[in-house]
């Protein structure tokens, strides 16, 4: 009963943000910038986190979200309002990260991790090694298997809200996010950290 109730008070969740969503879009489009920053207000962080998880790199992932956010404003009359407003932010978000990742140089790499202040100097090194070394792990996975260990894993979304997002059948994101925690177990294994 608790696990019903726990999947019904998200449902209620997303059809309420699913609502919130559409009025503000149509705030946004009968020229209310107010409305604008809401939306920005709403998703900046969790979309600052695909971008961070995608690229590593704390500095693109900032202008990789405000680039997302231009895109959105600009191609806002174009949004198909039968899908979900976040998962149609996410799809550009994604697609803005893989182009910066895609476009730097070989080995240009960074791998910074965001560590909480609120913990001792010893706990914030014991996230940070373990950061670094899911990071290192991450970035061995082809960009298929990365997106959905990302996005189910770090945003915490549901199978079918990746499937809409990634505009996939849910049972091949099932499929894809079993195979790439075979591949990272097998890399944290090869690393000795299994």
């Amino acid at each position: 009963e608790f696990l019903y109730f726990c999947q019904l008070c998200r449902h209620l969740t997303v059809l309420m943000h699913r609502e919130q969503d559409s009025k503000l879009v149509q705030e946004c489009l009968a020229g209310h910038p107010k409305a604008f920053e809401e939306i920005v207000e709403r998703y900046k962080r969790p979309l600052f986190n695909v971008a961070f998880r995608i690229t590593s790199n704390h500095d693109e992932a900032e202008d990789i979200t405000q680039s997302v956010f231009i895109k959105a404003y600009e191609n806002l009359s174009g949004y198909n309002v039968q899908r979900k407003f976040f998962s149609w932010l996410y799809r550009i978000a994604i697609n803005e990260s893989l182009n910066v990742k895609n476009a730097r140089k070989p080995k240009e790499d960074a791998g910074e991790c965001i560590l909480s202040r609120e913990k001792s100097p010893d706990e914030q090194l014991q996230d940070k090694q373990r950061c670094e070394t899911v990071q290192i792990a991450l970035k061995k996975l082809n960009d298929d298997y990365r997106i959905v260990v990302i996005l189910r894993h770090f945003q915490d979304l549901s199978y079918s809200e990746i499937a809409e997002i990634l505009q996939l059948q849910e049972k091949t994101v099932k499929s894809r996010l079993f195979s790439a925690r075979q591949q990272l177990r097998e890399i944290l294994i090869k690393s000795e950290i299994l």
